[in-house]
């Protein structure tokens, strides 16, 4: 009976993640690229390599573990070319990988900032393999439509925009504009259409002292058929280096992050999701991991109090 309790909630858990589909990202603020192809940050000369790994609700069997590398550099003042892969896996039985192609051009307002608008263009690679799930002989939850794994790839675009300033900067994308239908069997008895999600995102940067900024950020996800997701967090910068705050995802989970600059060009962070859901009973929390690395191609000495930048 508890290998079939289990059982039932790895299943819970992947229609779950079909019915959100994308990525939940808790540090989205340092992963912007990923989910905007209109972020820029026009530092010429320099290459903003980033790396993301994230384990959800950990304790339920089969959760959704994600990961993605980026890495994106402008060419000239106005052009700013990226390159972003994504692995979603859910209890190695459903797994999907993107690798997307990012370009935006940016046009300078003078003293009102920049504005930027991007173009996302890749593959959606999708496989379900349900060999790997053990099912009980007699179980409820054989089903002749699960005796053939999937394997599909679908192309797809993505397009967003992005507004910034020195202290400020708001964002809208939608990163696969395109429709993906992942159907079980023949008759389409089983689907997974992956649907467009819309994403608004927000920050700004409040000078507290000399020592201190407060930086409060949000994200709000849509997509049709499911409640909006929002994320609403406060930061805390010291120094240029060390960063904390706390977070808050509308009747989903509570969040603690915390990220340190190394060197100018090295920062890592962690972050913390306290489940506040019905799978709280199941799951100790999520836990999200970042490195953020920029490649200096002129060796330009950059410290920490060097016009760093917030976003």
């Amino acid at each position: 009976m508890r290998k079939l309790l289990l059982q039932f909630i790895t299943l819970l858990s992947i229609t779950a993640m079909w019915s959100q589909q994308e990525v939940q990202y808790t540090q989205y603020m340092y992963n912007m690229s990923t989910i905007n192809p209109a972020y820029t940050t026009g530092n010429i000369g320099i290459y903003n390599l980033g790396a993301l790994y994230r384990t959800q609700w950990v304790g339920v069997t089969g959760a959704p573990k994600s990961a993605n590398l980026f890495a994106h550099t402008p060419i000239n003042e106005n052009i700013e070319v990226g390159l972003t892969y994504v692995n979603d896996n859910i209890g190695d039985i459903v797994k999907e990988n993107n690798i997307f192609a990012d370009f935006a051009y940016k046009l300078n307002l003078e003293e009102f900032g920049y504005l930027s608008f991007g173009l996302k263009a890749g593959m959606s690679f999708f496989n379900v393999d349900f060999t790997n799930l053990d099912l009980e002989s007699g179980s409820m939850f054989i089903d002749p439509n699960f005796s053939e794994n999937i394997n599909q790839s679908n192309f797809n675009v993505g397009v967003g925009a992005y507004y910034n300033t020195d202290n400020y900067y708001v964002g809208f994308s939608i990163p696969f504009l395109l429709k993906s239908d992942h159907s079980i069997s023949e008759s389409g008895d089983y689907q997974n259409i992956q649907k467009p999600h819309f994403y608004l995102t927000g920050g700004y940067v409040f000078d507290i002292n000399e020592a201190f900024k407060l930086k409060p950020s949000l994200m709000a996800k849509a997509v049709n058929g499911a409640p909006i997701s929002l994320d609403l967090n406060a930061n805390v910068l010291y120094e240029n280096r060390l960063e904390f705050g706390l977070g808050y995802r509308i009747n989903d989970g509570l969040i603690g992050m915390i990220n340190f600059g190394i060197t100018p060009e090295l920062r890592l962070g962690y972050a913390y999701d306290y489940t506040l859901s019905n799978l709280d009973a199941f799951s100790s929390g999520s836990h999200e991991f970042f490195l953020l690395y920029n490649l200096d191609s002129f060796n330009f000495n950059r410290g920490f109090d060097k016009s760093p930048r917030f976003f």
